[in-house]
């Protein structure tokens, strides 16, 4: 099974979050995740230790970088969900898990959860 990793679930990791460092324990499969998560992360970076080790986190899993068949699927769920509360950069997720055909793992049901189209996992809590 291949795995598309949000930004939050990330976060947690690097907070320490037992639930989700036992989910990446105990979980099989390959890890992504989205150039926009990289972005997302690392644009919150006070420090360069902290930097380096997010850098050091996302070593462990594979990117995937947005290319144009995941651009115009972000497109489309943008006009198909208008009247959700859908970002743009959530839509780039999302449409990087139906292109790749991944589960997208998350906490953030409430920015995924109306896009029939893709799968979700959130770890127990």
């Amino acid at each position: 099974m291949n795995y598309l990793v949000d930004t939050d679930i990330l976060i947690d990791w690097l907070r320490g979050k037992k639930t989700v460092i036992r989910f990446f324990q105990e979980t099989k499969g390959i890890f992504y995740y989205s150039s926009i998560t990289r972005k997302e992360l690392l644009s919150a970076c006070n420090s360069t230790a902290q930097k380096e080790r997010i850098l050091n986190l996302l070593r462990t899993m594979r990117i995937v970088r947005v290319d144009p068949l995941i651009a115009i699927k972000a497109s489309e769920f943008l006009n198909k969900y208008s009247s959700s509360p859908l970002y743009k950069s959530d839509s780039l997720i999302a449409a990087t898990a139906y292109v790749k055909k991944m589960v997208l793992v998350t906490r953030n049901r409430k920015h995924f959860d109306f896009i029939e189209e893709i799968q979700l996992l959130t770890p127990e809590i």
